[in-house]
């Protein structure tokens, strides 16, 4: 599988609880998981620790999707797109497949 998403992406998520919010991406974990900013944030709860006079505190946490679950969003038609790819000066460039424009 190609790097079809890359980080600083716009996308919009296509299933799941959190279907039809856009975000852009922060993290790539690994070929099927993504963290996206402000979505999907869980609470986690530190617990003080006494020797090292830290309190404790609830902490607001991005947790991954799975990749499966985005699709890039097209900044021209503002609309769901897919990715095609061509070798343009022995680079690879990624395309959204409905116009044929560069993506970034």
């Amino acid at each position: 599988m190609a790097n079809k998403i890359k980080c600083n992406d716009k996308i919009i998520i296509i299933s799941g609880k959190y279907k039809g919010k856009r975000g852009k991406v922060l993290k790539i974990l690994s070929k099927k998981k993504v963290i996206i900013k402000n979505i999907n944030i869980f609470k986690k709860h530190q617990k003080p620790i006494a020797h090292m006079n830290k309190l404790g505190s609830i902490i607001k946490k991005e947790f991954p999707i799975d990749i499966s679950n985005i699709s890039i969003l097209n900044k021209y038609t503002n609309k769901i797109d897919r990715v095609s790819f061509i070798i343009k000066n022995n680079k690879k460039i990624r395309l959204y497949k409905s116009n044929k424009k560069y993506i970034k």
